[in-house]
C-alpha cells in the first residue's frame, strides 16, 4: 500500500468508546473520524487524494470525503462537530503544502485553545529533497529542515512528521492517543511529505484492524473528596463556577442534583452554558466580564469557589477582580491538572466531573447552605431576569437593538435547537441573556473567539446534529448568529452548505462595522477609531466619518445560492424577525442554507454585567477621552488579586 492508502484505511477503522452518553444514557461506540475534508493541490492530490478516490470506488462508507472552500473553515467544521459530539468524534483535514497548510494554522490554534480535537494532515515538501526547492517551499539558511508546517508545533497538542513510511504507525497511534485524551486533546498535526504519501510499503494487517479508543474518566481520590466536603461545610457563601468540563463529562444531571441537595448557587462560563436550565432556582447565569449581575454579586462575596471543568480564563474571573472576599479559597475539579491547580488552590481534584460530583453529593449528605444565602440568590435572579426582560422588549425605529434581536431569536427557537456564535459583541450579549434549556443548545467559541468561525463552525454542529438524528435522536435546528464583520471574514462555507443541501439558518446582523471593538474602543478612550465600515476621507485619512459602504450582504448571500429573508427596518422588525426564524425552521431538512438579514443599531449596549475586563489603557495621552479612561482603568486595576489560596 501507499502511505496515504494506509492512512485512510487506518482512520476509517478507529472507534471511540465511552461508558456514558450513548443511546438512553448507556454506553457509546462510534467512528472516531467519520470523514475527511480536503482541498487538493500538488502536495496531496496524488497521495491522500488518490487514496480517498480509491476507497470511494471500493467502499464509500470507509472514509467519506467532504469538500470545503477554505482550509481554516474546514478545521472550524471539525471543531464544531467535535464539540457537539462531546469531543468523541472529529474530522480529519488534508491540505496541500505551503498556503494550503498555513491556512490551517488559525484552525489549529482554535482547536487547542478550546481543548477540542481536530486531526490536521498538512502536506509537506519532499522528504528526499529530490526536487529542491519545490513550489511553495519555505527556505531558511540556518535550518534547511524547517518547513511551513513547523509553525504548527506551538499550536498543536501533538505534532509529528512522517519522513519515512514506517513512521506512520507510531505517528498515528500517538496522535490518536492525544486526540481522545480529555485532559490533553486539541489539534493533532501529522505532516505528510508529498513524496512519502505516494511511497509503497508493507503494512501489517493488525495496524488496519478495527481499534477502540476509550475515553478515560478518572475517579476522584477519597481524601480529596473528604477535604472538599469539610471546606464546603465550613463555608458561609460557597458558589459553583461550571465550565465546559461539566458538559463533556455528561455531568449535568449530577450538577443539578448537587445544587438542589445543597442549595449552592451555580454560575457558568461560556463553555459551561447549559450546565443548568436558565430558570433553575440555583442558576445564576453567566459569570465574569460578560456575566449577569446575579452571578457577579454572588461570586464577589463568595468565601469558597468550587470550579468544575473550568480553565478560569480572564473573562470568567473578570481579570481577577471578580472574587473580593479577603479569605476566598478555591476547590477545583478538573480532568486536566493544569486547570485543577489554578489560582494556587491547595485542593485540586484531578478527576472526571461526573464522578467527582456524585462523590461530593454523597459526602455532603444532609448539608445545605443557610437560608440567607438562598434569599440573596432568589433576589439577585429576579433582578437580572427583570433586566433581561426589559432589554428584550426594547422598541427602536428605524433600527432595532441587538438585545431585542437576541430576544426574538431566543423565543422563536425550540429548546433543543442550537445557537452558534464566536466573535464580536454577540458572544458577550448571548452569554448574559440567552435563556438556555438544553445542554446542547448553546455553542459559542470563546476560547479563541475567532472571527469567521460562526458559519463553518455552525455547519460542523449541524452535521453532528443531522448524524444524531439519523441514529434516532430528535431533530435540532442550528441557528448561527453573526455580525457583518465576522460574516465577511469567512462566509464561503455557505457554498458548502448549498452543495450538500444542509439547512443551516444564519441570522446576519448588519451594523456597518465592528460593534464590539467599537464599544471597547470608546470605553478605553480611543473614540471607536478604525471600527466603522465607511468610505475613506482622503484629506484626513480616516474611515471614521465617511459614508456607509454601499454593500448588500443579503444579495451577496443570494449570489452564493442561499435562500435569503430580508427584515425591513421599522416598528415591525422584531415581529418579522421572529416570524422569519419560524419560517426557516419550518423549511424541510435538505433544502439548503437560509440567511435572515436584519440591520441593528450598534450604539445600543447590552445590560451591564457590573464587572470588568483588563485591557490596558495608554498611561500618557493628549486625548481627554484617553486620560479619563486611564483614571477608570487605574481604579479597577487596584482591585486585581493574585488569588493564591
Amino acid at each position: 500500500m501507499t502511505v496515504a492508502q494506509a492512512l485512510v484505511e487506518f482512520l476509517g477503522r478507529q472507534y471511540t468508546v465511552d461508558t456514558v452518553g450513548g443511546p438512553d444514557g448507556g454506553s457509546y461506540r462510534e467512528r472516531l473520524i467519520p470523514g475527511m475534508f480536503g482541498i487538493f493541490g500538488h502536495g496531496n492530490v496524488a497521495g491522500v487524494g488518490q487514496a480517498l478516490k480509491q476507497w470511494q470506488v471500493a467502499d464509500p462508507t470507509l472514509m467519506p470525503y467532504y469538500q470545503g472552500r477554505n482550509e481554516q473553515a474546514q478545521a472550524h467544521q471539525a471543531v464544531g462537530y467535535a464539540r457537539h459530539t462531546r469531543r468523541r468524534q472529529t474530522f480529519a483535514i488534508s491540505t496541500s503544502i505551503g498556503p494550503g497548510s498555513s491556512n490551517l494554522l488559525t484552525g489549529a490554534a482554535l482547536a487547542t485553545a478550546n481543548r477540542l480535537p481536530a486531526l490536521l494532515l498538512p502536506s509537506d515538501t519532499f522528504a528526499t529533497r529530490a526536487a529542491d526547492p519545490v513550489l511553495q517551499q519555505l527556505e531558511h539558511p540556518h535550518g534547511y529542515d524547517i518547513t511551513v508546517n513547523d509553525a504548527f508545533r506551538p499550536l498543536s497538542k501533538y505534532f509529528d512528521r512522517v519522513n519515512r513510511p514506517e513512521q506512520l504507525f507510531s505517528a498515528l497511534l500517538h496522535g490518536l492517543r492525544v486526540l481522545t485524551d480529555p485532559a490533553e486533546t486539541g489539534a493533532v498535526t501529522i505532516a505528510l511529505p508529498q513524496d512519502v504519501q505516494a511511497e509503497v510499503f508493507d503494512v501489517p494487517e493488525e495496524f488496519l484492524a478495527e481499534r477502540e479508543w476509550r475515553i478515560r474518566r478518572p475517579e476522584p481520590e477519597g481524601q480529596d473528596i473528604a477535604e472538599a466536603a469539610r471546606r464546603i461545610r465550613a463555608a458561609k457563601r460557597p458558589v459553583i463556577i461550571a465550565g465546559g468540563g461539566v458538559l463533556y463529562a455528561f455531568a449535568t444531571d449530577q450538577l443539578r442534583a448537587f445544587a438542589e441537595a445543597t442549595g449552592i448557587p451555580v454560575g457558568w462560563t461560556q463553555a459551561g452554558v447549559g450546565s443548568l436550565a436558565w430558570d433553575h432556582p440555583q442558576a445564576l447565569g453567566a459569570v465574569g466580564s460578560t456575566g449577569t449581575t446575579a452571578a457577579n454579586a454572588l461570586v464577589r462575596d463568595a468565601d469558597l469557589v468550587i470550579g468544575i471543568g473550568t480553565r478560569y480564563e480572564d473573562f470568567t474571573t473578570a481579570s481577577r477582580t471578580a472574587f473580593q472576599d479577603p479569605g476566598v479559597s478555591f476547590v477545583n475539579i478538573n480532568v486536566a491538572a493544569i486547570d485543577a491547580y489554578k489560582h494556587g488552590t491547595s485542593l485540586p481534584i484531578v478527576a472526571d466531573a461526573r464522578k467527582a460530583l456524585a462523590a461530593l453529593t454523597t459526602a455532603l449528605g444532609g448539608y445545605r447552605v443557610e437560608a440567607d444565602l438562598e434569599r440573596v440568590v432568589s433576589d439577585e435572579k429576579a433582578r437580572w431576569d427583570d433586566t433581561v426582560d426589559a432589554a428584550f422588549a426594547q422598541d427602536y425605529s428605524p433600527l432595532v437593538s441587538q438585545n431585542a434581536i437576541i430576544g426574538a431569536v431566543n423565543r422563536a427557537m425550540d429548546s433543543r435547537d442550537v445557537v452558534v456564535c464566536a466573535a464580536g459583541s454577540l458572544p458577550g450579549d448571548l452569554h448574559k441573556m440567552w435563556r438556555i434549556r438544553d445542554p446542547f443548545g448553546y455553542h459559542v467559541e470563546y476560547a479563541f473567539s475567532c472571527m469567521g468561525y460562526e458559519i463553518p463552525g455552525g455547519l460542523g454542529v449541524k452535521r453532528a446534529a443531522v448524524d444524531a438524528t439519523s441514529k434516532g435522536e430528535a431533530n435540532r435546528d442550528v441557528v448561527v448568529m453573526v455580525g457583518d464583520g465576522s460574516y465577511l471574514m469567512m462566509h464561503t462555507e455557505l457554498v458548502t452548505a448549498v452543495a450538500e443541501g444542509i439547512k443551516l439558518i444564519t441570522v446576519l446582523i448588519q451594523n456597518h462595522g465592528y460593534a464590539s471593538i467599537g464599544a471597547l474602543s470608546e470605553q478605553l478612550g480611543s473614540q471607536r477609531f478604525g471600527t466603522k465600515y465607511r468610505t475613506l476621507d482622503a484629506e484626513h485619512h480616516t474611515f471614521d466619518d465617511g459614508e456607509k459602504l454601499p454593500i448588500d450582504l443579503a444579495t451577496n448571500a443570494e449570489s452564493l445560492g442561499v435562500t435569503v429573508y430580508r427584515i425591513e427596518p421599522g416598528p415591525n422588525a422584531i415581529a418579522d424577525l421572529e416570524a422569519a426564524v419560524g419560517k426557516a425552521k419550518a423549511a424541510p431538512e435538505g433544502s439548503g442554507p437560509i440567511v435572515i438579514h436584519i440591520e441593528s443599531d450598534p450604539l445600543i449596549d447590552a445590560p451591564s454585567s457590573e464587572s470588568w475586563w483588563d485591557v490596558p489603557v495608554s498611561g500618557a495621552s493628549e486625548l481627554e477621552s484617553t486620560q479619563a479612561a486611564f483614571a477608570t482603568y487605574t481604579d479597577h486595576k487596584s482591585r486585581q488579586r493574585p488569588l493564591l489560596g
